[in-house]
């Protein structure tokens, strides 16, 4: 068996370990949330294989492509600190 043959074997008999990304805009409610809990949550995105895509001045927030189970996580523990993930979208003005 070739080498790409292989991988492609691989693959299809395990199709959870290739996990589809999604982008997403992840802020907090309150102006208040420590620098560290933000931190915290970009750490945990970067490490699940996301990727911070800009990081924004004024909110705290960022935008990510990443995992939908690293936003899970960060929602997860993020409630206490109110955080926000909603999915990066397109928006037009029809006028």
């Amino acid at each position: 068996m070739r080498p790409v043959q292989f991988l492609a074997a691989a693959l299809a008999l395990a199709p959870g370990l290739v996990a589809a990304s999604k982008s997403a805009i992840v802020w907090f409610d309150n102006p208040n949330t420590p620098d560290d809990v933000i931190n915290r949550a970009k750490d945990d995105i970067v490490k699940a294989g996301g990727k911070i895509t800009h990081v924004y001045t004024i909110i705290k927030g960022f935008s990510v492509v990443a995992p939908e189970t690293a936003l899970q996580g960060v929602q997860a523990w993020g409630t206490e600190h109110s955080v926000r993930i909603e999915e990066d979208n397109t928006v037009s003005v029809n006028v």
